[in-house]
Order: structure tokens, then C-alpha cells, then sequence
């Protein structure tokens, strides 16, 4: 399944999705902003993830677009941004139902009546993950 997922990625990323999202950021970001890169670069992770299902199948797309330009063209280690990017990418995962085997399918063993109870429960601690990542990227990638 992931190579599945990560052909996926390497699909959107061949349609020019990449360089869409690049495009967009690029006029909202100023050149030279590493902490907006970072910033950019870890939302953009879990919001695709949370979109796409998984970080396998975001990762190329996301740093095509947003984490080559923005924080690996200003400097940053590719092994420690690369590797945050991803885990950062697994707190959209966590939000989302899309991620089906971390959300839906405890609720469905546990007979929850909410079937959202398990987002509701790790969306604070994912956001928190979230900022860390952010804070790690800023201050161990560069």
C-alpha cells in the first residue's frame, strides 16, 4: 500500500500539482522567510495528508511545490526537513477520516456512537505535534 500511495504522489506530481501549489504559496509568501517556508511547508504536509489519506502519496507533491522553493533552496538539511515534513504530514492524518485505519476503524471496534469521537480526541494533540514539528524543522534543519 504505500508503494501504491507513493505512486499516487508521484501521479499529481507529474500532473504539475506541485508546481500549481508552488505558484500559489510563492505570492503569498515573501522570498527569504525561512519561518514562513517551514510554516508552509508543514500545514501544506498535514492539510494534503489530511486531503490525499496519507503522507506517502502528499510527500512529493508538497515538496515539490512548497518545500524545495521555500525551505530546502534557503538552506535547510534535506534529511531532517525531509523526515519532519513527513511526520509532520501524519498529524493531518490524524485529524481527518480519510485516514481510515487510525480514525474510523477504532470507532467501529469500540461501537462508539460518534464515529468522529477518535478525530475529536487526537485533533489537540496532533496540532500540538503539528507546532512542534514546525518549531523542530526551525530550529534542527537549518
Amino acid at each position: 500500500l504505500p508503494q501504491l500511495l507513493a505512486s499516487l504522489g508521484a501521479l499529481f506530481t507529474a500532473a504539475g500539482v506541485g508546481d500549481k501549489i508552488s505558484s500559489i504559496i510563492s505570492g503569498v509568501i515573501p522570498s527569504g522567510n525561512i519561518l514562513a517556508g517551514v510554516i508552509a511547508y508543514c500545514v501544506g504536509m498535514a492539510l494534503f495528508t489530511m486531503i490525499m489519506g496519507n503522507a506517502f502519496a502528499a510527500f512529493s507533491v508538497i515538496t515539490l511545490g512548497i518545500g524545495i522553493p521555500f525551505v530546502f533552496s534557503q538552506g535547510a538539511n534535506p534529511a531532517v526537513a525531509g523526515a519532519l515534513a513527513v511526520t509532520a504530514g501524519y498529524c493531518g492524518t490524524l485529524m481527518t477520516p480519510m485516514g481510515a485505519n487510525f480514525n474510523i476503524m477504532p470507532a467501529a471496534l469500540l461501537e462508539i456512537e460518534d464515529k468522529n469521537a477518535i478525530i475529536k480526541n487526537q485533533a489537540p494533540v496532533a496540532l500540538a505535534l503539528l507546532f512542534a514539528h514546525i518549531v523542530l524543522m526551525y530550529f534542527l534543519a537549518f
